[in-house]
């Protein structure tokens, strides 16, 4: 095992839970923040997150706080799970609180849906003029239920500096969570953010009713998007045939516990987008994504079909029907 570290994790979702658990039993001091104070004093009554990962109790090291101050005192990594949308907020926040030799870990997956930003270039932005970040993006096929189950799990861990990644590889790893090095912070991110608007086209073609052919050419004409867009912002195609690409992908778009997926196929089995989110705990950050990503393809000059079918679908200019009609009749051309 590594040294023993003290890590904070910031979002009490499934998924800060999960990380908060995993490095907790990894044998590392663990402070889980939640922004409400009262539900953080609930798991620190509990022990266990009741409401998104009951079952699962916390080791002794994991202390869940409120006080974001608290959770942050002596960090020497800080990971960031919570909806993209939330990240630009929080950074502000705790940017005068971080030590420059800190290790901050996203593992949040999506696009800042104003700007079309990547979370590294947010993170970026708000740390100009104090120092430049220590920042790793932390992604690829992980449903929380599964990993909390300790079921056998792969990931990708990337950074500009290979060290950064290499210490948290080694610090996070055990034998049912094993992590991999890379370099390519944009592929990575790209990947886990835009997986999910492919979710939510291939839950629509399921909720229609269509079959595995349908749903089969859908993802795979989905990663030649993600890659087309990475590769554009400067990732490497390899990437996105991995973990953070089409593992995250084909997890999203075929497991059961997808949130994404769920929108896309309660919308095409007919309900209308708002009624579907208020009827969910979680983010599905697919949707705040597809017109973001859209952003991104017009920008930088990418045809991203599917993508924009499904940002169309969301805003209700197309049906679920629609949408696979206009896809299938587009011009024919070559893979």
């Amino acid at each position: 095992m590594s040294q023993r570290r003290r890590i904070a994790v910031l979002g009490a979702g499934s998924w800060g839970t999960t990380l908060a658990l995993v490095a907790a039993r990894a044998g590392h001091e663990v402070r889980l923040w939640d922004r409400e104070p009262t539900q953080a004093a609930r798991l620190a009554e509990d022990r266990e997150h009741r409401e998104r990962l009951p079952g699962f109790p916390f080791p002794s090291c994991l202390e869940p706080t409120g006080d974001l101050g608290q959770a942050l005192a002596g960090a020497e990594m800080i990971v960031t799970a919570i909806p993209s949308a939330g990240i630009r907020a929080l950074y502000q926040r705790i940017a005068p609180l971080l030590d420059p030799e800190t290790l901050l870990i996203n593992a949040s997956k999506g696009l800042e849906a104003e700007t079309g930003r990547r979370t590294a270039e947010v993170v970026e932005e708000v740390m100009r003029g104090q120092f430049p970040p220590r920042y790793l993006v932390l992604s690829g096929p992980s449903f929380a239920l599964e990993v909390a189950r300790e079921e056998p799990t792969a990931l990708v861990v990337a950074s500009a500096a290979p060290g950064w990644a290499t210490t948290v590889q080694e610090t996070l790893s055990t034998r049912q969570f094993r992590l991999y090095t890379s370099h390519d912070v944009v592929g990575v991110e790209i990947g886990g953010a835009l997986k999910n608007v492919m979710a939510l086209a291939t839950g629509a073609v399921h909720g229609l009713g269509l079959g595995y052919n349908t749903t089969a050419a859908l993802v795979t004409r989905g990663l030649a998007e993600m890659t087309r867009l990475a590769t554009r912002l400067g990732g490497h195609p390899e990437t996105l045939a991995g973990l953070a690409g089409m593992g995250d992908l084909v997890l999203t778009c075929f497991g059961h516990l997808s949130r994404n997926r769920h929108v896309g196929v309660e919308l095409g089995r007919g309900r209308r987008l708002p009624e579907i989110l208020a009827g969910m705990r979680e983010v599905a950050e697919g949707v705040g994504t597809a017109d973001a990503a859209c952003q991104l393809a017009r920008r930088h000059g990418v045809e991203m079909p599917i993508t924009a079918a499904v940002q169309r679908l969301l805003s209700e200019e197309v049906s679920p029907r629609q949408l696979v009609e206009d896809l299938m009749d587009r011009p024919l051309k070559s893979e």
